[in-house]
């Protein structure tokens, strides 16, 4: 018989246990094939889980600290997750010691810079180029259907966009704080939409200030009805906002996510003038 590699429970973007996103994280995923992945994802049942094997020859970065990473929800790989990145990357500090690492992800190479601050781990990841596009007309009339969130509820200053940082997420602005507590939804019709075109979460958001946001992310498509904590969205919310000037290009954003479920958890969106990538960051914990 052959024993599975451990998986490890970490939280990301919380130094609390009882906040932020959960995921698995498998250090040593190399005997694993798709499908085993895929099960112990499911098993797990959180939004994501990573799993690092051997870096490809010509990725680079420092021998020991650069690592394949996938991304798996209970029911599918998805190209990239933000939170499992921040896990995985506090796991490996706890191991190896703070510092840079490099990943080969399915949506291109990302690195990472793991700091330590009074035994806080904080990783922060820079993310694909990123971009935005227009959804259709009828096909946002689907999402606000399936949200059951009337039109005169979206925030008229935050267009409707598809943002993507290495996953796509529809961008959805709710004109107040209650608008965006009150989250109750179509399950299996945002589904259907959002694999159609190919979402990995709709990212709604409030803003609270000029730099502060308060968002949730719906994720049917991953098998779970909200994602806690959602990386990969803040970094194309990051490039969203610049684009649209909502922000100076040069900034750093705090976006809250998470306290409607009991979840609370920060993550922290850094843009640079003259680099079109985005810089996310936040704590992370081992989960007893």
């Amino acid at each position: 018989m052959t024993t599975e590699p451990e998986v490890l429970h970490y939280t990301a973007f919380s130094a609390d246990p009882a906040g932020g996103n959960r995921a698995g994280v498998m250090l040593d995923a190399a005997g694993l094939d798709d499908d085993a992945m895929l099960a112990v994802a499911a098993r797990l049942g959180y939004s994501e889980s990573a799993f690092l094997t051997d870096p490809p020859g010509d990725l680079g970065g420092t021998p020991g600290r650069a690592f394949t990473l996938r991304f798996f929800s209970p029911k599918a790989e998805v190209p990239f997750c933000g939170h499992a990145t921040v896990a995985a990357s506090v796991a490996l500090a706890e191991r190896i010691g703070p510092g840079d690492l490099l990943f080969a992800t399915p949506a291109g190479t990302v690195p990472v810079s793991v700091t330590e601050d009074d035994g806080v781990l904080r990783a922060t990841l820079t993310t694909v180029e990123p971009h935005t596009e227009q959804i259709g007309d009828a096909d946002l009339t689907e999402a606000l259907a399936a949200l059951d969130w009337p039109a005169g509820d979206l925030d008229p200053t935050l267009p409707p966009r598809i943002a993507f940082a290495g996953a796509r997420h529809l961008v959805l602005g709710a004109a107040t704080r209650e608008r965006l507590a009150d989250l109750s939804y179509d399950f299996a019709r945002l589904e259907a939409l959002m694999h159609r075109l190919e979402l990995t979460t709709v990212q709604l958001v409030w803003r609270e200030s000029r730099t502060v946001f308060h968002v949730r992310d719906p994720f049917p498509v991953g098998g779970v009805v909200e994602d806690p904590a959602t990386g990969a969205a803040a970094g194309a919310f990051g490039a969203y906002a610049r684009e649209f000037g909502l922000v100076p290009a040069s900034s750093v954003l705090t976006l809250h996510q998470g306290a409607d479920m009991g979840r609370p958890g920060v993550l922290t969106v850094e843009l640079r003038e003259g680099d079109a990538r985005v810089r996310v960051s936040g704590t992370g914990t081992r989960i007893a």
